[in-house]
């Protein structure tokens, strides 16, 4: 079973990579958020709900095998938070909302701004996960507005 869930945990192996590997492991999330644009709100809820539930122990878990902390190998947060950004946007499935999403929420997640520094010092996989939750909702948000700017000053 350990090892079953370090391998989730480290992305399918993404997490090793000895540079950006919270970013590589974020990719994993592109596709998985991809797949919930096409199922109604009410499931995607539902089902990010789902994945943020079983991201707690999982990282948790993974945490406690490889030593405590958040360490840098595990990046199912990374890859489970990200769907979050998409998850209001109709306009999700055009391929600059998904790359600028991306970008918007792994500027966050790096740089850390409050309180997002604050709720990883919770600790454990709840920390460990909320933090890319919140870095998620940050991202949302600005790209929520970029493309409510951007509907109503797009030339016809």
């Amino acid at each position: 079973m350990e090892n079953a869930v370090l391998l989730v945990a480290t992305g399918f192996g993404l997490g090793w990579l000895p540079w950006a590997p919270g970013t590589f492991g974020s990719l994993i999330g592109l596709p998985l958020a991809w797949w919930l644009l096409g199922l109604s709100l009410g499931r995607r809820v539902a089902i990010m709900v789902a994945l943020l539930v079983v991201a707690v122990p999982l990282c948790h878990l993974a945490s406690y095998w490889m030593g405590g902390g958040d360490v840098s190998h595990i990046v199912a947060d990374e890859y489970l938070a990200f769907p979050i950004v998409m998850i209001g946007l109709a306009a999700g499935r055009r391929w600059w909302v998904m790359g600028l999403a991306f970008l918007l929420y792994r500027l966050f997640d790096i740089t850390k701004l409050p309180p997002i520094g604050h709720v990883e010092a919770i600790g454990g996989g709840l920390g460990i996960a909320l933090d890319d939750v919140v870095a998620a909702l940050y991202a949302l948000v600005v790209l929520a507005v970029v493309v409510a700017l951007r509907r109503r000053y797009q030339v016809a």
